[in-house]
């Protein structure tokens, strides 16, 4: 459901709220984009992910990310839980690291709640750099960084 309100004169812009509108996400996102690459000379904003499937072809487990300016940003990984001892999450962040490396980034951020998976992540050498409180149930987002130089690439 669409609400639109309107400036008192009628002929001012609209204010629309409603349900999310993919192509204002789409829109907003080559506006920031181009912001971005204006006030810090990196353009070369791309995004990747490594997928598991089981031999039936049904998901095992994935990663999606994004890099720019040699930053590589982990957006979201999963792993079925049926599949959460067998090291799937170690096998997708090692890919997910040396697909940013070839991709040129020598870091990597990446958020997770208390409740998912910050010690996985700090395991594997992240670092936590800050926390957003106020995730439902008592929670926060636990953001963490790690350096890619240096490390052993395989």
């Amino acid at each position: 459901m669409l609400r639109a309100m309107t400036t008192d004169d009628g002929a001012g812009p609209t204010l629309t709220t409603g349900e999310r509108d993919t192509q204002l996400d789409e829109r907003l996102g080559k506006e920031l984009d181009a912001f971005n690459a204006a006030a810090t000379g990196a353009a070369d904003w791309g995004g990747f992910s490594v997928k598991v499937s089981d031999r039936a072809g049904e998901l095992v487990g994935g990663l999606s990310a994004w890099t720019w300016g040699g930053l590589c940003g982990i957006e979201l990984l999963w792993v079925r839980e049926d599949s959460r001892q067998g090291g799937w999450g170690s096998r997708l962040l090692r890919a997910a690291e040396d697909e940013a490396r070839r991709r040129g980034c020598d870091r990597v951020a990446v958020s997770s709640y208390t409740f998912q998976a910050p010690g996985f992540y700090e395991r594997h050498g992240y670092a936590e750099t800050g926390r957003a409180l106020g995730i439902p149930g008592g929670h926060a987002d636990v953001h963490l960084f790690k350096r890619l130089t240096g490390e052993h690439q395989g």
